[in-house]
């Protein structure tokens, strides 16, 4: 089975939609050239890390932001390097797949049989990926874009990886 993982989206999950939220701190981000403002809580940062800790879990995103987020968001919120999921850039409607599909197939296949716990903002993410072929125990915590990570999401995740490990 393996160690479980705790995946984390950026937009809408770190990066809430709708600005401002106590705590939150603006910041300008330039990954590949164009700049992006975010609004990032550098409190995520450590209740992330406890939530993994307590739960002998890896932090790793699954983002289309891949190795950038190491970059631009990590620092901001008090994370270190983290392993990501190699999401390729969305192929678009054209190709027949929405975008919870297409990061889904590539999350199951990353965790490869690992437990995990995924915060994403996707609403078509959790029956993506409970369609996903070998997709182990797994809980997708439904974030909302325009709130993002809040206290209750990581009590809901906490609980799911205590009863996992009994």
């Amino acid at each position: 089975m393996g160690s479980p993982v705790v995946l984390l989206d950026v937009d809408g999950v770190l990066n809430p939609f709708e600005r401002p939220h106590p705590g939150f701190q603006r910041h300008e981000c330039s990954p590949n050239g164009r700049t992006f403002r975010l609004w990032l809580n550098p409190e995520h940062g450590p209740s992330l890390l406890d939530l993994a800790e307590s739960a002998g879990a890896e932090l790793a995103w699954a983002s289309y932001w891949c190795d950038h987020a190491n970059v631009w968001v990590a620092p901001r919120v008090g994370l270190p390097e983290l392993p990501f999921v190699p999401i390729p850039q969305f192929p678009g409607i054209e190709e027949g797949r929405t975008l919870g599909a297409w990061k889904a197939r590539h999350v199951a296949a990353w965790a490869e049989g690992r437990p995990f716990v995924w915060f994403e903002d996707e609403p078509d993410a959790t029956e993506c990926i409970a369609g996903e072929t070998d997709v182990a125990d797994h809980l997708l915590v439904e974030i909302d874009p325009f709130r993002g990570l809040t206290d209750e999401h990581l009590e809901t995740a906490a609980a799911w990886l205590r009863a996992l490990s009994r």
